[in-house]
């Protein structure tokens, strides 16, 4: 429980999920932009964020809930009895984190699809603003923020600041700007509750708020994705009916079923580097720069195998950046907990 502790509850490294998160979403990166940037044969045209979304989103439910059930996570979670059978409710707390994983749930896949707008770039955007955030949540709780979390956090921002100076601003389209603004609000309010009720270290606590989490959040994620869809905000918004109906029977449903995959394999390991019990912003940082990595090596494996548009040179100073501060994140709490582990050593 002490903020150097190495290693999760369960006895495996933090950093080996932070690993297995890194090549989980490594694919679905890739298969994201791809769908969206090659022109589909029956519309003559890349298909839109908001047409591959409904199907992905929809997909990733459906597998949550079979892994919900199929693990037993379930049965750490509250529950009521509906015909005879046991189904898993939120809280009043878990059911705010779902609200707002909801939020990032549909803009993170959603920043892919932008055209003109890179993939490293958007990312860089979307995760300073929640490294900022985390040691204020931090901060509100009263939870000691470690030196190498300000370190890592201040590298971060050095990162976003070089690529934002090398695109001379933000220019982006209003569906991008209204992505970023919701995912920060999203992933605020979940690392608030988090923090308030679930960073314990326990894993039947991180099942319980995996289970009642998910169990809100997918289905209200499709609910506000279909809401802005029929919004009218920005070009894309047209895209309702083909991408909750006529998607069902395309060919390209094959390549949504692998983004719908990773991503909820993505979000297991996710909720179990978020809710170690060292603080937020140590453990944010870890996650988000994780996603870094592999949006800028999915960038540019696809610069190099697909022919799309390279990374800038400063996109990937930005990412060697934020691998430093990996390193640093990781390398730095094991040093500072030897002393401490020396001493006890002595004592027994």
């Amino acid at each position: 429980m002490s903020d150097g502790k190495p290693a999760t509850a369960s006895g495996f490294p933090l950093e080996g999920y932070v690993f297995l998160y890194l090549i989980a979403y490594l694919p679905n990166v890739i298969i994201t932009k791809l769908v969206t940037s090659t022109v589909h044969p029956g519309l003559g045209r890349p298909l839109t964020g908001l047409e591959t979304l409904p199907a992905s989103l929809i997909i990733s439910t459906v597998l949550t809930y079979l892994f919900i059930w199929w693990s037993g996570w379930h049965k750490d979670a509250h529950g009521v009895m509906f015909l005879g059978r046991r189904i898993p409710v939120p809280t009043k707390y878990t059911m705010y984190s779902g609200l707002g994983t909801a939020l990032v749930l549909f803009t993170v896949p959603l920043s892919f699809t932008f055209e003109g707008v890179s993939i490293p770039f958007i990312q860089l955007l979307m995760r300073g603003d929640i490294l900022i955030i985390a040691p204020i949540v931090d901060l509100i709780f009263g939870r000691r923020v470690r030196w190498w979390s300000w370190t890592a956090l201040v590298m971060v921002l050095i990162a976003m600041v070089i690529t934002l100076k090398d695109r001379g601003g933000l220019y982006l389209p209003p569906l991008a700007i209204l992505t970023v603004v919701l995912y920060t609000i999203g992933y605020f309010v979940r690392l608030i509750v988090m923090t308030k009720v679930s960073k314990s270290g326990d894993p039947a606590s991180v099942r319980q708020y995996f289970v009642e989490e998910k169990v809100f959040a997918l289905p209200l994620s499709v609910a506000i994705l279909a809401a802005i869809s029929a919004s009218g905000i920005g070009s894309q918004s047209g895209a309702l009916g083909w991408g909750f109906i006529s998607v069902w029977t395309d060919p390209v449903i094959w390549p949504l079923l692998g983004i719908g995959v990773t991503l909820t394999i993505v979000s297991v390991f996710a909720i179990i580097i978020l809710l170690d019990p060292r603080e937020n912003a140590y453990c944010v940082p870890l996650e988000r720069a994780a996603s870094l990595v592999a949006g800028v090596g999915g960038a540019l494996i696809l610069a190099w195998v697909w022919g799309l548009p390279h990374p800038r040179p400063a996109e990937l100073v930005g990412a060697g950046i934020l691998i430093a501060a990996i390193v640093l994140l990781s390398l730095a709490p094991r040093f500072a907990d030897r002393p401490a582990r020396s001493a006890r050593a002595e004592t027994t």
